[in-house]
Formats: C-alpha cells, structure tokens, sequence
C-alpha cells in the first residue's frame, strides 16, 4: 500500500499530473509519519515504474520524484534493487519482467554501456549489478573494476553469451562475484541474485570445469593476443607486420608460440580455440 490510500500504478492508468491524496492524519502523528511517507514515497511505483523513471532512453514522463532518494531512505523492507547493465533493451526488459514477479527484487536502474553503469551506480547505489561483458564504449570489465574502485563491497553478476574460460577468468579476477550466461537466466538468474546479495558467489559448473581445466596454462601474452587478433581479421603474416610495426620474421615467431600454447594445428585452429575461450571476440 502507497501512503494510507490504495492507489493504483498499472501502465495504462497510471496519471502523472494528478496528486496523490493523503490520509487526514491528525498534527500529533505528522512527525511520527513523515519518515514513513519518505520511504514510501519511493517505493510506491512497481517495478516497471521505477525502472521507467530511471531509464532515460524509455521516453516516458519523469516521475514525480525528481532526485535519486539519499542512502538512509534505502527500501526497509529487505528489497534486493537491482542495476541492469546491458546494450539490448529486450534483454532489460525480460530481467525486468522476471525480477517484477520477485516480491523481494527491483530493477532500480538501466544502464546501456559500462561509462553510464559507473555513473549509474554511483548516484544509486544498487544492491546487485547485473552487467553484460561485450557493449559499446566501456565494455563491461572495465566497468566492474571502475565501480569495484570506488565501492570495494559492490555486488556484482556478469551476463555473458561467451563460455570461455579466459573471459570469465577477467571478470572474476576483475571483482565480479558471479557468472551466468545469458541462456541460463531463466532458470538461474534469481537465485543468483540471491546468492550474490547474500555474500556468496556463483558460477555454473561448465564454467568452472572450464576454468580449472586451464588453470595452469600458459597464457598468451599481450603482444601475442594482437597477433592473433589481426590474424582473426584474415590478414597474412606481411600484414600483421606492418600493422603491429613488428618484422615478419617477428610474427612467425608469435605464430609459433600461440599454436604451442594453445594446442592448435594451424593459424585457423588457433583463431578457433581463442574464440571458444574468450581469448579474442570478433
């Protein structure tokens, strides 16, 4: 209940411009009420709401309250609120929905890219980063170790496509506390809120065979992962040369390392294990 009146907030019958009517509360009560109103007052929208005043690419009205609550107005009632950080709005509006039939789970804000989740965080600070790895402008590691800097507590989950271990390794390593890919979030993604929110973490089992199964690899390194990179691209030996500023001579030798540390036959096995394992994106 919003206030001391029943007032209903569906999408289509939800007035913007109407006032919302206050319960006759006599003056002795006001003090005791007014911090009640406060966090109500916040609360009163349901999920699609909320998530509508925060997303500024909606194209809804503003809602009426016009500044993000501060830190001491947090729901009281034990809701789990949620930033969604992804570059696909059917993606945000699916978590929405399901985190909308949750009676403890919110979806707070939206970001679409990881400058805007940064930003986004800081002014809400949500209980639960839900954050997609591969988005234009700051992808999605970057972002987690910019919110991790400026809040080492931050809970954060990654929604990825990739199963490879190498990425889900930065993601970690970068301070995420869980890993789900995205055809899992039917069937996971609660629960993993839950988890994450919790203190614990969570990671599927495939994902963390695949980890362990690589654990004492040797890792390409840096210069090796731009060969590997423009090799991807379809380009020769000659061409990575120039591009890189590097002596063919100098690739051939990258070439060679990469096979043996990958265990790949060729250029085009190589290029293959590297996208299975999040080692480069196309």
């Amino acid at each position: 209940m919003c206030l001391d009146t029943p007032v209903s907030v569906g999408v289509s019958s939800l007035d913007w411009g109407r006032p919302v009517r206050r319960s006759s509360a006599s003056p002795a009560n006001e003090t005791q009420t007014s911090f009640r109103r406060a966090v109500q007052a916040q609360e009163c929208l349901a999920p699609k709401e909320a998530t509508r005043y925060l997303c500024p690419h909606s194209g809804l009205p503003p809602s009426p309250v016009s500044q993000p609550p501060p830190a001491s107005l947090s729901p009281a009632d034990g809701t789990i609120r949620v930033l969604v950080v992804d570059d696909h709005p059917l993606l945000r509006e699916g978590i929405a929905a399901v985190l909308g039939t949750q009676p403890d789970m919110r979806v707070q804000a939206e970001a679409t890219e990881g400058a805007e989740a940064v930003e986004l965080y800081g002014r809400w600070r949500p209980d639960v980063v839900l954050m997609d790895l591969q988005m234009p402008g700051m992808d999605g590691i970057s972002a987690i170790r910019a919110i991790r800097e400026r809040d080492p507590a931050a809970r954060i989950v990654v929604l990825t496509t990739y199963q490879g271990d190498v990425q889900a390794l930065r993601a970690l390593r970068a301070g995420a506390h869980g890993y789900l890919l995205k055809s899992m979030l039917r069937r996971e993604l609660v629960d993993t809120i839950r988890v994450v929110h919790a203190g614990g973490r969570r990671v599927p089992p495939e994902i963390a065979d695949s980890l362990a199964a690589h654990l004492g690899d040797d890792g390409l390194s840096a210069r090796e992962v731009e060969v590997l990179r423009q090799v991807a691209e379809g380009n020769a030996n000659k061409r990575v040369a120039r591009t890189l500023g590097i002596s063919e001579e100098t690739v051939k030798a990258h070439m060679k390392s990469i096979l043996s540390k990958l265990g790949a036959n060729d250029r085009t096995h190589a290029v293959t294990i590297a996208i299975k394992r999040g080692i480069i994106q196309l």
